[in-house]
């Protein structure tokens, strides 16, 4: 099957991608060490024939020893000596990581060259984002984490809890590479990533095309939408779509629950992760979401159409950053991961799995770009912007009156 993957972006032209990266010389010198000792020891002065470059030109025993010992030494020695240069040779950072391409691209991209370079091993754990944060908290005092990968909701809960380190450009040479409007919290963590949920639908079920978050509400797509449950706050942002499309904002979140009044009969799942609403969707119980762009470029890979669609009033995102968690042991080595996650080929390898948006001034391939968001001015204006620290506020209230709703 030769899948597309549509990005269809308001006043601007539709997108579509198709899917189709000397240890012989050595032992022969212990052997002539030993036959010219053995002949000393019998008062005798022949020449070994394995020898006979050295023993037999004149060369004394003392003169003979040093050179076959240092020869020996040194050709053995050699690979000891070139490991142990290497800088953070013994260290290994651990992170939290999310699984499958994403996971797989940070260690190509990032893990992989500093421990050729350096010496230096990447240990990723998997997991969901909430449950990563709870844990590190938990673990407040001996933390299991040393670098923290979060979202742009979850930094505002990690500089509350005082439990990640501010970065420096002096320390990270490659933050000045960060392109404006990205570096949402100071100092605190490194933007790398850029990340923008929306609606989507498989356009072979579905002839009328989603082109806004309410469109879920549509009387068409009955016990066909699967959705994000409130818990995370980057993944339902969708509410807030709801909201502001609907006349509502950040404090007024009613329009928001009136939709999901009109949604309720349509919504077949409410998932915490991405990998059960792409099973979901694969497995055609769903036929519309509201996901991440990234997932629908991994749907489409896979030969299941998904056309994911830009709303003309603009689309929510979240950037990504990397921490460093407070107490941590190897702060340069960390350091060190942070720059190689800014450089080039750190920057390009999520894109390359999954078409997340990059943060720097990186230059994109064509291939890259052509998939990708928010690749021009004009593009970036798309992008919503969220008052974060007063979305993570709401959000155990969204929760409750979530939850009331779809129970009644």
């Amino acid at each position: 099957m030769n899948a597309q993957f549509r990005l269809n972006l308001p006043k601007f032209d539709e997108f579509s991608f198709e899917s189709s990266p000397t240890i012989k010389p050595v032992i022969s010198a212990r052997r002539c060490l030993q036959a010219g000792s053995a002949q000393l020891q019998k008062g005798q002065r022949r020449e070994a024939s394995d020898c006979h470059l050295l023993w037999g030109s004149g060369m004394n025993r003392r003169t003979f020893l040093k050179f076959t010992t240092a020869a020996a030494t040194g050709v053995l020695a050699a690979p000891y000596v070139h490991a142990q240069s290497k800088k953070f040779a013994g260290i290994t950072l651990r992170v939290n990581g999310w699984g499958g391409r994403w996971d797989a691209a940070i260690m190509k991209g990032v893990a992989s060259p500093l421990e050729e370079k350096y010496g230096l091993k990447v240990q990723m754990a998997v997991g969901t984002q909430v449950a990563q944060f709870v844990k590190l908290i938990a673990e407040k005092q001996n933390p299991s984490f040393d670098l923290f990968i979060g979202d742009s909701s979850v930094m505002v809960e990690l500089i509350e809890a005082g439990v990640i380190e501010e970065i420096k450009a002096s320390d990270v040479p490659n933050i000045k590479r960060i392109l404006p409007g990205f570096h949402e919290f100071g100092d605190h963590g490194v933007p790398f990533c850029l990340s923008a949920i929306g609606p989507a639908y498989n356009p072979k079920f579905i002839k009328q095309p989603l082109t806004s978050y309410s469109d879920m509400a549509r009387p068409d797509l009955k016990s066909r939408v699967v959705l994000y449950s409130p818990a995370t706050n980057t993944s339902s942002l969708y509410l807030l779509g709801w909201a502001e499309e609907n006349g509502g904002s950040i404090s007024n979140m009613e329009p928001a629950f009136k939709i999901l009044e009109a949604a309720k009969p349509n919504i077949v799942a409410l998932v915490q992760s991405q990998t059960p609403l792409m099973q979901t969707y694969q497995s055609e119980e769903a036929y519309a979401a509201i996901v991440w762009s990234g997932a629908a470029y991994e749907l489409n890979s896979k030969g299941i159409p998904m056309v994911f669609n830009v709303p003309p009033r603009g689309i929510y995102a979240a950037t990504t950053y990397c921490n460093l968690v407070k107490g941590m042991k190897y702060p340069e080595a960390a350091h060190a991961f942070a720059e190689q996650l800014l450089s080039d080929q750190g920057m390009l390898a999520i894109p390359e799995a999954s078409r997340y948006d990059v943060t720097t001034d990186v230059k994109l391939p064509e291939e890259l770009r052509k998939d990708l968001l928010f690749t021009s001015p004009e593009r970036v204006a798309l992008k919503k912007n969220v008052d974060w620290k007063k979305w993570t506020e709401g959000r155990s209230a969204r929760i409750e009156r979530f939850n009331k709703i779809i129970r009644i």
